[in-house]
């Protein structure tokens, strides 16, 4: 009898192994997909940017990646003992779609179109270094020795990939510039976001905020008589159509299902991997070589991405 319970045991065992093994090929898969939407963005919309409005390409880009994630944002807000939006949830969603959208995301694909894309795929990498500090300001969250040693190893990967001192061609005083502040404003949306994340819904949070802050663009493509469709050809269209539903929808909607399926500690492996990802794709698609400096940059901004990821593990625990 004894030995059928071990038996038995050992049989539990071992489907629970099973069952964790296909858990966690799941979420790498959801992972990795992420991480390759995310970190072939600023290849895509270099591209597209060299046929395209920046004001047009951006709103194209949320607005579609809004409505990718409609579906499942309008589930969340159906399920049993969801939060149900009232006037100020709508306001809060607009301040956060406009933040994001008519002003970061804006701001950075101008300065994109001044910079390399491998230099603006690891500017942005730097979102979650200032978060950090806009979380200290607004949300009171503890700054420790790990924190300030990501933050200071990620400043100096930045300045060693840009070497202002002698710019790399394709890199520009305003285009540094302009993605840095973008990435700024972008990290001023992150920590405004976690406010009621958890109440409305990380799919119904995003999605909503990003068709409203697309339709605060929309207002200004029509006031400032900007194209909104004019100029989208056989040509093109692949582009807008892959930094709208790949980029943009799917790469959000594999991060957040890789939250789900596991925890936002996890998840954040997603910008782990950009710094990886980008520069290889912007040497296949662009062929953009970074040099020695630009690869130790590259590895010093690495570095602190897997400190800062370290320090969230410790302070999650």
């Amino acid at each position: 009898m004894q030995g059928r319970s071990c038996t038995k045991a050992a049989e539990f065992s071992l489907s629970d192994y099973v069952e964790y093994e296909g858990h966690m090929k799941k979420v790498i898969f959801y992972i990795c997909v992420a991480a390759f939407c995310f970190g072939t963005m600023e290849v895509a919309l270099k591209i597209g940017g060299n046929d395209l409005d920046p004001f047009q390409l951006t709103f194209l880009r949320f607005f579609g990646g809004g409505l990718v994630l409609l579906p499942l944002a309008i589930r969340e807000l159906r399920k049993p003992g969801a939060h149900r939006l009232n006037a100020a949830d709508l306001r809060y969603l607009l301040i956060l779609g406009i933040l994001c959208i008519p002003i970061s995301m804006l701001i950075f694909q101008f300065g994109l179109m001044r910079t390399n894309a491998t230099t603006a795929a690891i500017m942005i990498c730097l979102s979650p270094v200032f978060t950090m500090v806009f979380a200290r300001m607004f949300l009171k969250e503890p700054i420790n020795r790990n924190n300030l040693l990501a933050m200071l190893l990620g400043l100096l990967g930045i300045l060693v990939l840009i070497n202002p001192f002698d710019l790399a061609p394709g890199n520009t005083p305003a285009g540094i510039m302009l993605t840095l502040l973008g990435t700024v404003v972008f990290s001023l949306y992150s920590v405004l976001g976690k406010v009621k994340i958890g109440r409305i819904g990380a799919f119904a949070q995003t999605s909503l905020s990003f068709i409203m802050g697309s339709g605060g663009l929309l207002l200004c493509l029509m006031l400032l008589q900007r194209p909104i469709v004019q100029g989208i050809n056989l040509q093109n269209i692949g582009l807008v159509l892959y930094a709208a539903i790949i980029v943009t929808g799917l790469g959000y909607l594999f991060y957040f299902l890789a939250i789900d399926a596991s925890n936002a500690i996890t998840g954040s492996v997603t910008f782990l991997l950009k710094p990886v990802i980008a520069p290889l794709a912007a040497f296949l698609v662009l062929q953009e070589k970074p040099g020695p400096m630009g690869l130790l940059g590259i590895g010093l901004v690495l570095a602190a991405s897997i400190i800062n990821l370290m320090a969230l593990q410790h302070n999650q625990n």
